[in-house]
């Protein structure tokens, strides 16, 4: 890990110049910071009132969860999936011993800006894009509950998952999250509208409060609705889902902003999600669970579009067939052969 000096991430970020603020917490700010042409990074300081206390006690936190994911680990899942975890490049201190982290940047900001954006001028994200985002954090999490000591991240969502510059997806902010063994055990911490309403006092502190976390995100990506949203009737998007879930209108939950090439891949997805939020929490999935759904989701995606081309090709070759018969003619046929509108193995009949 790399020792960054102060005097050159005040230069980098114009003196954290409000103009370079890329994120904003209750613990920190983060800033971008360009140390050179092709070396372009993001800083996260302390808030004012943090820094006025001398607390660094959670970006120490973060840099140690986020340096122990950095170390080797036996378990199957962590190789690949740390790749969705946002890494750790140096640390640094200001003259009065705060400290600071120094972040690999993400340019393409968070999910919560993505599904909510200030005005409506932005695209919303396509089906294919939410489903890859949504596994691709499942992945990230899956490789922090698999590890030993497994780590809680106590704080799973949207503004907590930036995206790189080939859009893929990676979980940040460490500064809540507990490691299997940690003596600390503070009070509960999280996100309204994302806390896990089990998460009652420390020792109801569990893994599965991670996936109540997790089914809120997965709620929010496929509805394009907030977390909590204190203008609509019913202000939690779990009351909402669910609500909807009871009484068969599943679909209801659909972004009416998107298509959706399939219902059954939706339909699988607002099941996982309801099995994340369930107020039981031994009804809840572990996330190695619902990464094995959702890759099977998206693997029958192919079978079930390969079929529909098959079965387009079957009609269209039945057209044929009945044109060519009332024109009593073969010729038809072979032109259209030729002009590519019947191919191959479809004039012989072989689909």
């Amino acid at each position: 890990m790399e020792e960054f000096k102060y005097e050159d991430l005040v230069k980098a970020t114009e003196s954290f110049s409000s103009s370079r603020l890329i994120g904003k917490g209750s613990h920190g700010c983060v800033y971008k910071g360009v140390l050179s042409e092709d070396r372009v990074i993001a800083v996260k300081t302390l808030s004012l009132a943090l820094r006025a206390l001398h607390d660094n006690s959670k970006l120490n936190n973060e840099t140690r969860v986020l340096l122990s994911l950095a170390e080797p680990d036996n378990s199957s899942s962590s190789s690949s999936s740390s790749d969705h975890v946002i890494k750790l490049l140096g640390t640094s201190q200001d003259p009065s011993q705060n400290k600071l982290l120094v972040m690999e940047f993400m340019p393409n900001g968070s999910l919560h800006d993505l599904l909510h954006p200030p005005t409506n001028d932005a695209p919303p994200p396509t089906w294919p894009a939410r489903l890859r985002t949504a596994l691709q954090v499942a992945r990230a999490l899956q490789s922090l509950h698999d590890r030993k000591p497994f780590i809680i991240h106590r704080d799973i969502k949207s503004a907590n998952v930036l995206f790189d510059s080939d859009w893929n997806a990676k979980l940040a902010d460490f500064g809540l999250a507990v490691m299997d063994g940690d003596d600390r055990l503070d009070s509960p911490a999280g996100t309204i509208g994302y806390l896990d309403p089990n998460y009652t006092c420390p020792s109801k502190l569990s893994r599965k409060n991670d996936v109540f976390s997790f089914g809120v995100m997965l709620l929010e990506i496929m509805s394009g609705r907030k977390a909590m949203d204190v203008s609509k009737q019913t202000a939690s998007i779990v009351d909402w889902a669910i609500s909807r879930i009871e009484g068969q209108r599943v679909m209801d939950i659909c972004d009416p902003r998107i298509s959706l090439p399939s219902v059954e891949p939706f339909r699988h997805m607002v099941h996982i999600a309801g099995r994340c939020v369930a107020a039981n929490e031994g009804s809840r999935p572990s996330v190695s669970e619902i990464v094995m759904e959702m890759e099977r989701v998206l693997h029958q995606r192919v079978p079930v579009l390969t079929w529909l081309s098959q079965w387009r090709s079957l009609v269209s070759l039945k057209r044929w067939r009945k044109h060519a018969s009332r024109c009593n003619t073969s010729t038809l046929v072979k032109q259209g052969a030729q002009k590519g509108e019947i191919q191959g193995d479809m004039l012989s009949g072989k689909v």
